[in-house]
């Protein structure tokens, strides 16, 4: 009964802290990526300590809440592509996991985030371009969003990875036990 309490505090606590990160991105316009995906690394966070099931409650919370109390719904839409990202990838690495086979893990996991990544991003980018950009974009231009995207996505993941491996993992510790 303790440790689902404990556990039920601490997923709320996460919850609220991914909430202010949105509602801040509204405020302080110049770190709003920043805070998007510092909001979307907590659904990370609870994936890893709870499992997929539990990620996804958290995840669908998270979104709702969000466009409950955040003042630019935009910025929630967008984290909600970020969390989504993040629940496929941490969903395709469980999967890996259970795989007997010991082929090239790392350069299938990396085609898997590129290809989950694109499933989101390109359809947006061509067909959503007037809401995005306020206007259509050239073949150039078109093709330069499409390199920033994929940049973007590396940039991302990496920090993913560091807050995962290095920050969470040194915090983990003290707040867990």
């Amino acid at each position: 009964m303790h440790v689902k309490a404990k556990s039920m505090a601490f997923g709320g606590l996460l919850l609220a802290l991914s909430v202010v990160c949105m509602s801040l991105g509204s405020v302080i316009e110049t770190n709003t990526l920043f805070l998007l995906a510092a909001a979307s690394y907590f659904v990370g966070i609870i994936i890893r300590e709870f499992g997929l099931k539990t990620g996804a409650v958290f995840y669908l919370a998270d979104v709702i809440l969000g466009f409950l109390t955040a003042p630019n719904k935009f910025y929630v839409i967008s984290f909600a592509a970020m969390g989504l990202y993040i629940w496929a990838v941490e969903a395709v690495w469980k999967k890996m996991a259970k795989s007997p086979e010991k082929v090239q893990r790392k350069s299938i996991f990396w085609a898997a985030k590129y290809v989950i990544f694109n499933i989101m991003y390109l359809p947006l980018l061509f067909f959503f371009q007037e809401l995005l950009f306020s206007k259509a974009l050239s073949g150039v231009v078109m093709a330069a969003a499409v390199l920033i995207g994929q940049i973007g996505l590396w940039i991302y993941d990496r920090a993913y990875e560091y807050v995962q491996g290095h920050l969470w993992n040194k915090l983990r510790g003290r707040i867990m036990h």
